[in-house]
């Protein structure tokens, strides 16, 4: 940081803490420091005292709304930050903290004015160019991202975080050439950019070259490299190794990557996902709603990662009625609004509603996701773990369609095992991948069991091994003439949020399989999954 730099931020807390006794502006600097710290407990302690002699000073309510917000609780940050910005209109470091907090609420629109306000009134605060870029990123709003991230880029060159993300956005975009240029210059200029080499590798059309694998492996050695830096270059060296084929060197910088990820990351427990599955099936034992052509906009397109849902969706996509969003987290937060409005899971509340109330929340879900329709009349959501809410969906959407994407079990899950997939903590060890999978399997049987018409099975071999004729069954499912164009669906141009983003703007592949390469080595998954060793499958 610059002396201009600090003492404007100087200049800045002066003006901030006017009003407030020494000893109050004291304890907000040091919850401040707490929260830096990532201690919201620690900030809290230190805000009582300020809270008793000042509650209603914008600092002291701008700190109270950090902690709120640290800890998740997103609903209270808001008021809290709502008031320290009705006591000061023209903070921008408010509006920036209040403009995260409405994200975290699903309130974007709300979140992105409140941005823009802040970057307004100081055109030089990076943090909220950041932020800002992230929730349109998030919309899938990605020319406004983009043009945000350049800002970031032009105010500080050095935000690594800023120029990844600028990178991916491009490789979703197809700009392939681009992408790769990026990532190369920030690690031009930060070789210990652990998402930056992530992002080199992941553009899967493009293989690593030993130069590269020798620079991670120096960029690893480096004690100066940080914890997440090097979970990322871990995956990026497995990816690198195997474009060399050095499988087994490959599998150890895979299981060293996904030993540490999971060391990072709270412990995911199979067991509750089995009892939230268990009450999920219990909750819809046959279909709520039917006979209706309500939400027929819709199409959901359900799966673990890495098991061809994005083909899938590409190929719908490239249909002229069908628009591409994506992964959405709309049906989620619709739920959960719902369940926080009754206080009870969706397996309680869900068991006996009335068609009216299943209605409400597919109006719900197709006013939030308008957006996705203004040029053409149907649309897809790709969130992978839409599968647990299948009998939800067709209770609030009776018209709409689920696609269900499978793959091998064995593939799927070293296809899962060998990306960097976060907020996905299962896929960090064997056992808890082929419970993952377990759960999926009997989940998607019970949805096409119960609701054939409007539950498909997808097969990705079956796809690969006979597009024409899967290609038209999925259409005539989802209720669509034939397009020649769904054929020809690396020709459609559309931003991809995958790790499949390069692959989708190819023909397909008939070699995609991995993990015959990696013979006995995968015998522990084998295992896990109930499939008989490698030895023995010749």
């Amino acid at each position: 940081m610059s002396s201009t730099t600090n003492s404007s931020a100087a200049v800045r807390l002066k003006a901030a803490l006017a009003g407030l006794p020494a000893s109050a502006s004291a304890a907000v600097v040091a919850a401040e420091r707490a929260l830096q710290a990532h201690k919201p407990d620690e900030a809290e302690r230190h805000l009582i005292g300020a809270m008793a002699l000042a509650p209603q000073h914008p600092e002291v309510l701008h700190m109270l709304g950090n902690v709120h917000a640290m800890r998740g609780e997103h609903a209270e940050a808001v008021v809290t930050l709502q008031r320290a910005t009705a006591a000061r209109p023209q903070d921008p470091l408010i509006l920036n903290s209040l403009g995260i907090a409405l994200g975290k609420a699903s309130r974007p629109d709300d979140a992105i004015a409140a941005l823009r306000q802040a970057c307004t009134l100081d055109p030089g605060l990076t943090g909220a160019w950041f932020n800002l870029a992230l929730l349109h990123a998030g919309l899938a709003e990605y020319e406004q991202a983009i043009a945000a991230l350049r800002r970031v880029v032009t105010l500080m060159p050095t935000h690594h975080n800023a120029r990844a993300m600028l990178a991916d956005i491009l490789k979703e975009d197809g700009r392939t050439d681009e992408a790769r240029a990026e990532y190369r210059d920030i690690l031009a200029r930060q070789p210990l950019s652990g998402m930056a080499w992530w992002g080199l590798a992941n553009v899967k059309t493009v293989p690593l070259q030993p130069a590269d694998v020798e620079a991670i492996r120096r960029a690893l050695a480096n004690p100066h490299t940080g914890a997440h830096d090097r979970i990322a270059m871990l995956f990026a060296l497995a990816k690198g190794l195997e474009d060399q084929q050095r499988y087994a060197e490959a599998f150890a910088a895979l299981q060293e990557a996904n030993a540490r990820a999971s060391e990072r990351k709270p412990r995911w427990s199979a067991a509750a996902l089995s009892a939230q599955v268990d009450a999920v099936l219990r909750a819809f034992p046959a279909p709520a709603v039917t006979g209706s052509d309500f939400g027929s906009e819709a199409i959901f397109v359900v799966s673990l990662p890495r098991s061809g849902s994005t083909l899938t969706e590409q190929i719908l996509a490239s249909h002229p009625q069908v628009e591409g969003a994506s992964e959405l987290n709309d049906l989620w937060q619709v739920l959960a609004d719902e369940s926080q409005r009754r206080q009870r899971p969706l397996s309680e509340w869900a068991v006996g509603l009335p068609a009216t109330d299943w209605r409400r929340l597919g109006e719900r879900y197709l006013e939030r996701t308008a957006r996705w329709r203004v040029e053409r009349p149907r649309f897809t959501n790709k969130l992978p773990s839409n599968w647990l809410y299948a009998g939800a969906v067709l209770a609030m959407l009776p018209g709409a369609r689920i696609v269900a994407c499978r793959r091998d079990p064995l593939e799927t899950c070293f296809a899962c095992y060998r990306q960097m997939l976060n907020g996905n903590e299962y896929t960090h060890s064997f056992s808890d991948l082929s419970a993952y999978w377990r759960d999926f399997d009997r989940a998607i049987r019970h949805w096409k069991a119960t609701d054939p018409q409007r539950v498909r099975v997808q097969v990705y071999e079956e796809l690969v091994a006979d597009p024409e004729t899967q290609t038209r069954a999925l259409l005539d499912f989802c209720g669509l003439p034939f397009d020649p164009a769904c054929l020809r669906f690396y020709e459609t141009e559309r931003r991809v949020r995958t790790p499949s983003a390069s692959q989708v703007r190819e023909p397909l592949r008939r070699d995609t399989a991995r993990t015959a390469k990696y013979g006995a080595l995968l015998d522990p998954l084998r295992t896990a999954l109930g499939l008989a060793a490698y030895s023995t499958n010749g």
